[in-house]
């Protein structure tokens, strides 16, 4: 039997600094309220969130030989993942990410490339992907990726009876070719809206979504932020409201939604309650800073779902 959740696709370090409204240009420290660093990224962000969620995981991403891919491989040990597939690359960095966040929740973001958008796609994480309940593919958009090796692991990982969830490295041109041979494995597709958007030429929801599903993909969540998440599942549309937070950093938003949804499918949920869940777990990491926020565990959640009124806003 299928066990645990594989994330594939970028890793970084991201370094989150709250609240940062100005540049001294002087060497006067000023104190700000919070200086976060923790793994993130399209894969290593959802992996670190649903371990903390209590779901078991696997990470297969690269880090380079550097202080940074070694503090990376620790924060995540440290909660569990499984790191045997997270590869150490010599000779390059470790894809960082340095985050300058202001009292309104703006930011501003200056990112490192380096080894993360390069994950392994080899004989060890096809094996990893085909013994898994979930196979959660973040590398689209990846240089390694792109070009077909994605859609042959997720052939192999549905085949097997994995439970395909997708989401998107920041996307280029080339990515629309790259979600259609990705697609037809895909059980859930959660991209932004506005990745939705750009993939689309749309920029209608329900366009979008019919397209992605048109191309493949079971059913399509469009994670829209404080409007909530446009759910196409079974050829029905559904308005999923966001819970009405109190947003400090929402840097990593998205790849927390995806963990959440996951953590909630895990556990049985149906798939419009998980996406409230992931709702909620993105809402709970946006009123802290960094990759976790202030989440704590999936009980906690459970019962913020009860506690946080309902966003009014539309889709």
């Amino acid at each position: 039997m299928n066990t645990g959740l594989l994330a594939i696709g970028l890793t970084t370090l991201d370094i989150n600094a709250y609240p940062i409204d100005e540049l001294t240009h002087t060497e006067r420290a000023v104190l700000i309220k919070g200086l976060v660093c923790a793994p993130a990224g399209t894969a290593a962000g959802a992996a670190l969130v649903a371990a903390k969620l209590g779901v078991s995981v696997a990470l297969a991403g690269a880090v380079g030989d550097d202080m940074n891919g070694l503090f990376v491989r620790a924060g995540l040990e440290s909660l569990g993942v499984d790191t045997r597939l997270l590869v150490t690359r010599a000779g390059e960095p470790t894809s960082s990410t340095l985050l300058a966040v202001e009292s309104d929740g703006r930011r501003s973001s200056f990112h490192r490339p380096g080894a993360g958008r390069a994950p392994p796609l080899d004989a060890a994480v096809t094996a990893a992907a085909r013994s898994s309940r979930f196979v959660h593919y973040a590398g689209i958009g990846g240089p390694t990726t792109d070009g077909g090796p994605g859609a042959e692991l997720l052939a192999e990982a549905k085949v097997a009876g994995a439970l395909v969830t997708c989401d998107l490295i920041s996307p280029r041109a080339s990515a629309v070719e790259e979600i259609a041979r990705i697609l037809p494995y895909v059980d859930y597709f959660m991209p932004s809206a506005a990745e939705a958007f750009f993939l689309s030429g749309s920029d209608d929801l329900s366009f979008a979504a019919r397209r992605f599903v048109d191309l493949g993909a079971k059913a399509c969540l469009i994670k829209n932020g404080r409007r909530g998440v446009l759910a196409l599942i079974n050829g029905k549309e559904h308005v999923v409201p966001a819970f009405a937070v109190s947003p400090v950093d929402t840097t990593s938003c998205g790849d927390s939604f995806c963990a959440g949804f996951i953590a909630a499918l895990d556990r049985g949920w149906a798939p419009l309650d998980a996406c409230r869940f992931a709702g909620m777990t993105a809402g709970l990491v946006a009123e802290g800073v960094g990759t976790l926020g202030a989440l704590q565990d999936f009980d906690a959640t459970v019962a913020a779902m009860d506690r946080y009124p309902i966003a009014v806003e539309p889709v």
